[in-house]
Order: structure tokens, then C-alpha cells, then sequence
């Protein structure tokens, strides 16, 4: 009498958990469903390639994804191996920034930068190849203004430099910080 109540306790408990198990995979598909119907895709574009001209004429901006996908709801633009190339009008080389993914705002102005980015600009006679390493970098495209919270890494000619946290301007005056745990290896010549 006894094994047959544990038996019966023990089937009641493992139905138990099976009912929420299902429970929660059909709660989680519905919710997918709901945003997805929620953030219809508006229209999308391969090879996607957009330049963009300051006031006097001169190329400010090179966009180029493998994919553009825009969403009517949120109306944010999501972007697959966004190429970002910036010109400044100092003669000096310009900066290009890849990334795995990116999300622009809908307001068209703030880019968010996914997974793996590389900034780099190349050397010039003014100044030296400058690499920069980091993840999950906030633009901001009027003001030419990147931020981000992860690790980055600085690396120019011989000398390397890590911190968490990081403020960069593109424009000049350029100005690159890092914001703490900041560490060095630096090679004089």
C-alpha cells in the first residue's frame, strides 16, 4: 500500500513538471509571435550602401551592411556587418568601423554596435596606424561621438593599452579615453 501512493505522488509530481515545462515553451512561443507581429519588417536591402555629403559637398559618411532590415513598430534599422566609414575634412585618414551587427535608432541619429568592433584609421605622415578593439559601442552620428562600458583595446605602431570603458570623438580634435582599469605596454624608439 505504501509504494503504491509513492508511486502515485511520484507520477502526480513528475506530471506536474512536465505541465509547467509545456506551459512555459508555449508561453515563450506566443510572446516571439506577439513581437514579431508587433515589429513587422518594413523592407529590407542586401549589399546595402548609403554615403552621405556634409554642407559643402565633401563625403562625410559611408554606411555599407550586408543586410538592412528596417521594422515598422520600433522603427529602428538593424544592420549585418555594418562597415561604417567616417571623413574628416583635416586631411587626415579616415575612420572605419566594423562591426558583427548593429541597431540604428529610429530617431537615425544613435547607432549601437554589436558583438566584435574594430575602429581603425590608417597611418598617415601626421600620425601613426591606430587600431582600436572593443564590443557593444553607442554612436552617436551628428557629434561624431562613441561610447562604450566593455573592454577595448588601443593598439598604435608598438605600444598597447587596455581599460574597461571607453569615450572616443572622431572629429578634431580627436579625443580617445579610457575610463578605468586602464593598463599599458609601451615601447620607446
Amino acid at each position: 500500500m505504501m509504494q503504491q501512493s509513492a508511486r502515485f505522488y511520484g507520477v502526480l509530481v513528475i506530471l506536474a513538471v512536465l505541465s509547467y515545462v509545456l506551459v512555459r515553451l508555449n508561453t515563450s512561443e506566443q510572446e516571439q509571435v506577439t513581437v514579431k507581429r508587433n515589429n513587422p519588417v518594413d523592407y529590407f536591402s542586401i549589399d546595402y550602401q548609403k554615403k552621405e555629403m556634409d554642407e559643402v559637398g565633401q563625403l562625410k559618411s559611408v554606411l555599407v551592411a550586408e543586410k538592412l532590415t528596417h521594422y515598422a513598430g520600433d522603427r529602428t534599422t538593424h544592420l549585418q556587418h555594418p562597415v561604417m566609414t567616417l571623413y574628416n575634412n583635416d586631411n587626415a585618414a579616415p575612420w572605419v568601423i566594423r562591426s558583427e551587427r548593429g541597431i540604428l535608432q529610429a530617431d537615425g541619429d544613435n547607432l549601437l554596435l554589436q558583438g566584435k568592433v574594430k575602429i581603425k584609421r590608417e597611418a598617415r605622415p601626421a600620425h601613426d596606424e591606430l587600431i582600436i578593439n572593443t564590443s557593444e559601442l553607442q554612436v552617436h552620428l551628428p557629434t561624431s561621438f562613441a561610447k562604450t562600458t566593455q573592454w577595448s583595446e588601443i593598439i598604435s605602431a608598438v605600444n598597447r593599452t587596455t581599460g574597461i570603458g571607453m569615450r572616443l570623438t572622431f572629429k578634431s580634435p580627436i579625443k580617445l579615453t579610457l575610463l578605468s582599469h586602464v593598463k599599458g605596454h609601451y615601447e620607446v624608439r
